[in-house]
Parts: C-alpha cells; sequence; structure tokens
C-alpha cells in the first residue's frame, strides 16, 4: 500500500483530521483531537503507526515481521506497520478501523468522565 492509498483511507473515516505537528515527512491524523494513526510520507515502503489492543498487538508483532513496536510511541498499544505486502491491504485496513475505534472509544470515554 503506498501513501496516497493510506492517506484516502485514513481521511475516510468519519470526523477524521489530518495535521503536520511533526514535520512535513509525518502525517498525523486525530479524531476528536486524539491520534489514532501516523504516516510517514517518505519512506519506502510506506510505514503507519497504529493504536491497538495490547494483546493483539503483541500477536500481530510475533506473527508478522513487518509490525513492529510502535515507533517513538508506547509499545504496549501501539504498532507500526511497514507496508510492504506482508499484511494485505484489506488487513491494514482493518487495523485502521479498529485504530480508529479505541480512539473514538477512548475520547468518547474522556468526554462522559468530564461531564
Amino acid at each position: 500500500m503506498i501513501y496516497n492509498q493510506l492517506k484516502k483511507i485514513l481521511l475516510s473515516m468519519p470526523g477524521a483530521k489530518l495535521s503536520h505537528p511533526f514535520g512535513a515527512n509525518e502525517a498525523v491524523f486525530t479524531i476528536d483531537d486524539k491520534m489514532f494513526a501516523i504516516a510517514i510520507k517518505n519512506s519506502d515502503p510506506t510505514r503507519v503507526s497504529l493504536r491497538c489492543d495490547s494483546q493483539l498487538a503483541e500477536l500481530l508483532r510475533q506473527k508478522y515481521e513487518t509490525v513492529l513496536p510502535g515507533q517513538n510511541l508506547n509499545k504496549k498499544y501501539w504498532n507500526t506497520i511497514v507496508c510492504s505486502g506482508q499484511l494485505t491491504d484489506e488487513e491494514i485496513k482493518d487495523l485502521i478501523v479498529l485504530s480508529y475505534n479505541l480512539t473514538k472509544e477512548s475520547s468518547s470515554q474522556a468526554l462522559s468522565a468530564d461531564r
């Protein structure tokens, strides 16, 4: 999967926004001002960091050599995926949806706690 495909999928998530707080090469995708993905624009192959359930994160790292602990992120809850073809585009899309849902859920819980 190339960066432009990845960006299109990430921005298709309801309410998703794109920013570049860490520089032009790192695209940060947020929902409700909470990060759910970071994509590296000029890497070959494309890399994307996604939030993940801690147990699933570890299983994916054991199963795939292209799934690494989240680079510069909490390694318990984030994976960096090297989009080299080991995971299919559909599997990556499923992990994007999971990351989005986990982030949205945590955002909703934080809003409820503020009330």
